[in-house]
């Protein structure tokens, strides 16, 4: 698909239309390359963007300042975002919502997505300096960049590091739920040549945030170096371990479950409430749309873990792992 056969539905973050000069003097500069679709991607320090989405990074590293108990989490796309959202969310917020019978909780009325703002997607994307004081405090954001280009913006804060929370999902099912996510993001059905493109833009590493291991190994390192602010989570050990990883998380929130909660059954509740079966069905995930204009039910599928042998033949698996070994190797950041 050439990019002059613009979808009618292209999101913002892929457009052009909101880069100021100078950002336009300076992706004239840059290394760039496209997408599977035709689109311009530009590489900054190491990192694929379209304009929109470089001129929001920009922005956030100008003019963010997270407060000390702000929370911010990261993924890839399509990396377990929407459940990294919910759970959180539900943990944090759970005195609040969770045990009292006379609230309804927000993730039932709303997706994860409304509840946990993106920075550079949504909330950087729309203004260069928006209103961040309207949110309450502790204050729950997500972002798609890298650590080392999050950090350009936390280390100018007057406060302590915030929390980052990281999860990691293994890149052919990342690949896979991107597919999907795309076709039904831009309404058609992509043919088999558009699918081959794709899968060798990941493998180049020119996709948008990309290169994903690159985006892997910042969290992996900052987590080893900064275990007190950094937690790396992944997402097949969720899908495992689900009650372990959840009380992990709480306990790195400095928000523990206590021995009357665990007894109460309060993290199967937590749990129950944010199955991504339970959140798919849901109305305002069916049938809503989020606060940045794109359907709520572009950002559930499966979830499953291995559904990329229903995709994928052996010898792209082979490639895929191949290239995430020799990228990863001598880290200590391993994938089954």
């Amino acid at each position: 698909m050439e990019a002059s056969q613009e979808p009618q539905h292209l999101p913002n973050y892929m457009k052009d239309d909101n880069v100021s000069q100078e950002t336009k003097k300076l992706i004239s500069s840059l290394p760039s390359d496209k997408d599977f679709m035709g689109y311009n991607l530009y590489n900054y320090k190491g990192c694929w963007y379209y304009p929109n989405t470089l001129q929001a990074v920009l922005d956030v590293q100008d003019h963010f300042r997270p407060r000390e108990n702000d929370i911010i989490l990261a993924s890839l796309p399509k990396g377990g975002t929407t459940w990294l959202k919910s759970l959180v969310f539900a943990v944090l917020h759970r005195e609040k919502y969770l045990e009292n019978p006379q609230t309804t909780h927000p993730l039932l009325s709303q997706n994860p997505h409304d509840l946990v703002p993106f920075l550079e997607i949504e909330l950087y994307a729309s203004s260069q300096t928006p209103d961040l004081t309207k949110f309450p405090s502790p204050m729950i954001f997500s972002t798609h960049m890298h650590l080392n280009t999050l950090r350009e913006a936390t280390k100018k804060s007057s406060s302590s590091p915030c929390k980052v929370v990281y999860v990691c999902r293994g890149l052919k099912d990342t690949f896979v739920s991107g597919w999907h996510y795309k076709n039904k993001l831009h309404r058609t059905e992509m043919d088999q040549a558009s699918f081959e493109l794709l899968f060798d833009s990941y493998c180049r590493g020119v996709t948008l945030y990309g290169p994903y291991w690159e985006q892997m190994l910042s969290y992996w390192k900052g987590s080893l170096e900064d275990k007190e602010n950094v937690l790396f989570m992944r997402y097949e050990e969720i899908v495992e371990e689900p009650l372990i990883q959840v009380k992990r998380l709480a306990g790195f929130l400095n928000c523990p479950f206590t021995k009357e909660e665990e007894e109460g059954g309060s993290v199967e509740k937590i749990l129950k409430l944010c199955s991504l079966r339970n959140l798919s069905n849901l109305e305002t995930n069916k049938n809503g749309t989020t606060r940045i204009g794109i359907d709520s039910n572009v950002f559930f599928r499966k979830g499953e873990v291995g559904d990329w042998k229903n995709h994928l033949t052996p010898q792209m698996a082979k490639r895929f792992d191949d290239i995430v070994e020799g990228r990863l190797q001598g880290s200590g950041l391993t994938f089954q």
